[in-house]
């Protein structure tokens, strides 16, 4: 591909579903597949409603758009690259989402080194596959209270990879797999 080109990903349901957006050509950035999308939002579609969302490594922003979509009342998307977060913004203007979203141009593990002014009800860790970022984030999170009792978090990481040691308070909710893309959502069973 093209420096520069745009590509494009379609927001799958809720109320703005099947609309198109685009993201930028990063090396690393792939959006997780309709296929898998939809199978995660059916298995939150009881907790998305109302739910404060962290989309981490957010790439194109697929997940805390469909969260938006969906009913979630915030998504904070984080992501290191420029030319991502540029896009976001522009795309969560596009959808007139600017009131339930907030971007920031941040390297997500120094971002959860520091603990949030509120913990999150799901969280999106879907770090690009080459950098075996899932474990520190995944300890971070849990480390500096990131997570509400109760809070789910999805993993999505290459299949060919193990999974990593994951907290012990943390029990697999559903899981799935479809093509490169191995995915987990896992619930944070620590009571405070």
């Amino acid at each position: 591909m093209a420096r520069g080109r745009t590509n494009k990903l379609r927001i799958i349901g809720g109320t703005h579903g099947g609309r198109v957006v685009g993201f930028p050509d990063v090396k690393g950035l792939r959006p997780t597949a309709d296929r898998v999308r939809e199978t995660l939002f059916n298995w939150l579609q009881a907790d998305i409603p109302g739910a404060r969302c962290l989309d981490l490594f957010a790439g194109s922003g697929a997940l805390g758009l469909e969260a938006l979509s969906r009913g979630a009342v915030s998504v904070l998307f984080v992501d290191r690259s420029r030319a991502a977060v540029k896009q976001l913004e522009h795309n969560i203007g596009l959808l007139q989402l600017e009131s339930c979203s907030e971007v920031l141009c941040s390297d997500g593990l120094k971002l959860l080194q520091n603990p949030p002014d509120r913990p999150f009800d799901i969280v999106f860790l879907d770090p690009p596959f080459a950098e075996g970022l899932l474990h520190k984030a995944c300890v971070l999170l849990d480390s500096y209270d990131w997570l509400k009792p109760g809070a789910l978090i999805y993993l999505e990481q290459d299949s060919n990879h193990p999974w990593p040691e994951l907290p012990e308070h943390w029990s697999l909710h559903r899981e799935t797999r479809a093509g490169q893309a191995a995915c987990r959502l896992m619930r944070n069973n620590r009571a405070s």
